[in-house]
């Protein structure tokens, strides 16, 4: 009975600290997407209420919710998750091209900065009088930067619908780019498999395949402690 209660305990107090990062950089992250468009010339997203910090607009009952408490609860060594993606029309851009770059790169951009602005919030945790409540501020800084950091990471993996696909179909020569916008359809299919279903099969058969250490993990390791250094903070 007693167990039980604590790991509700436990359960409730890991939510409490990735809730909010969650929510965070998933709303920010789509928010900036459209109010980059809107500055661009495409109120699209701006007119479906979809420029607003508020989660409630944004949020994906499975990539919000679904697909990252499901990671959580199977111990993933991340944690991601997607919101409703922004609608842009890229017609409306007054430079279409280069426009959707600049969109697609201010969802990942955002989240590096909130990563930044999240270690530089650390400096004011001396400030808050209970021990109990700055460490429970402390962690959730710390996963607001991991989880910002995982997000801008997997987003810019250079593969449509991600971001970084589309910026890769931007800026690449016409002969080229268009050849990769033909994976918009199959892209996030191609990407789950290769980070999680492979890996988790190859697991089972008692091989060891994790791309997702190279692509994602080793690179959030990297910018985490350069993050750390440049705002002041020893790493390690």
């Amino acid at each position: 009975m007693l167990d039980g209660f604590f790991d509700f305990g436990n359960i409730a107090y890991q939510v409490s600290v990735w809730a909010l990062p969650v929510l965070i950089a998933i709303t920010f992250h789509e928010a900036a997407h459209g109010w980059v468009a809107w500055r661009l010339g495409d109120d699209t997203a701006y007119r479906r209420g979809r420029v607003t910090f508020n989660p409630i607009p944004h949020v994906d009952p499975m990539g919000t919710i679904v697909v990252p408490g499901l990671l959580f609860l199977l111990s993933a060594p991340f944690l991601f998750g997607y919101a409703k993606p922004v609608p842009v029309n890229v017609s409306r851009l007054r430079n279409p091209r280069w426009g959707m770059v600049l969109v697609a790169a201010a969802g990942p951009a955002m989240n590096f900065l909130i990563a930044f602005v999240s270690a530089l919030l650390f400096h004011a945790i001396v400030l808050v009088p209970d021990p109990e409540m700055a460490e429970w501020i402390a962690v959730n800084l710390r996963n607001m930067i991991l989880l910002n950091l995982v997000l801008a990471v997997f987003n810019l993996l250079p593969i449509p619908p991600l971001d970084g696909g589309r910026i890769m179909v931007g800026i690449l020569p016409f002969s080229l780019a268009w050849r990769l916008q033909k994976l918009e359809r199959a892209g996030l299919i191609i990407v789950i498999a290769v980070l999680f279903l492979i890996p988790f099969a190859a697991g089972e058969l008692g091989f060891s395949f994790s791309p997702a250490r190279v692509l994602i993990w080793e690179p959030v390791q990297v910018l985490f402690d350069l993050i750390l250094t440049i705002t002041g903070h020893s790493v390690r």
